[in-house]
């Protein structure tokens, strides 16, 4: 009994034909796992650089809106704030879908048009290249509630809030 048992344990030992299988089922939750996470990490990078640019629109805008020239020109009184925001999440003024980030509204962006002026000069350095003693910027601002495509709950990180914000320097003409 003993002699037929050790020759199946050593034809066992010597056969080589199930090692693909036992090392593939081993490595395969691991690389998936992986994967996922690129994956998942991709996206996120993705939105809040969309989101980051729709802001830099958003401001760069602002910065040049001039209410009061549309308002002498004829063409009536205009929002900028409003229209910013619109540029920020959609892309465009009007706010037409489809939006910049899947989920992303208007209603999430801030446009600060109250313009904030910072002195060129502040002890004695120079904080801005400017002809005049101030430089007034506008900020345009927002948060997007990113939804994880399910790696993030997977590994115990809850739901992510993606901040940014752009300051650009106010033309007035």
């Amino acid at each position: 009994m003993f002699k037929v048992l050790s020759r199946y344990l050593g034809r066992f030992r010597r056969d080589q034909r199930g090692a693909v299988i036992v090392e593939m089922t081993l490595i395969t939750p691991l690389m998936l796992i992986l994967s996922a996470g690129v994956f998942e990490f991709g996206n996120l990078i993705h939105d809040k650089l969309l989101m980051e640019a729709g802001l830099t629109d958003a401001a760069r805008f602002a910065a040049r809106c001039n209410s009061q020239l549309y308002t002498d020109s004829g063409l009536g009184a205009i929002n900028c704030a409003t229209i910013a925001a619109n540029i920020a999440a959609f892309g465009n003024a009007a706010g037409t879908p489809p939006a910049r980030v899947a989920g992303w509204q208007a209603s999430d962006v801030t446009v600060t048009t109250n313009y904030s002026c910072q002195d060129t000069v502040s002890g004695g350095v120079i904080q801005y290249r400017s002809t005049t003693a101030q430089v007034c910027t506008v900020r345009a601002s927002g948060t997007y509630a990113y939804p994880d495509v399910g790696m993030l709950s997977f590994i115990g990180i809850g739901p992510l809030t993606l901040h940014g914000s752009h300051d650009e320097r106010l033309i007035r003409f």
